[in-house]
C-alpha cells in the first residue's frame, strides 16, 4: 500500500508504549497494532485527530505517501 504509517517513530520520540497510546486514544491495542503495522484499510478522522492530540503531532507526522514499486515487464 502506498500509504506508510509512522506511529512507531512518534511513539519512540514520545517514549510511549503502544498500550499507553491505545488507552489514551480510546482504541484497543489490537486495532492500534493493525493501524501501526500498515494493515488498516481506513482510519477515521476522529481516530487520527485523537492520535495527533495524544502524540502532539500533525497527521503528516503519522502518515506519508510512498510510490509503489512497479512489477516490471
Amino acid at each position: 500500500m502506498p500509504i506508510a504509517v509512522d506511529i512507531d517513530v512518534m511513539l519512540a520520540k514520545r517514549k510511549m508504549s503502544v498500550g499507553e497510546l491505545a488507552d489514551r486514544v480510546g482504541i484497543t491495542p489490537a486495532n492500534l497494532a493493525v493501524l501501526k503495522n500498515g494493515r488498516a484499510k481506513a482510519v477515521r478522522f476522529a481516530t487520527l485527530a485523537a492520535l495527533c492530540e495524544v502524540l502532539e503531532c500533525q497527521p503528516g507526522d503519522l502518515l506519508r505517501w510512498e510510490a509503489e514499486e512497479s512489477a516490471g515487464p
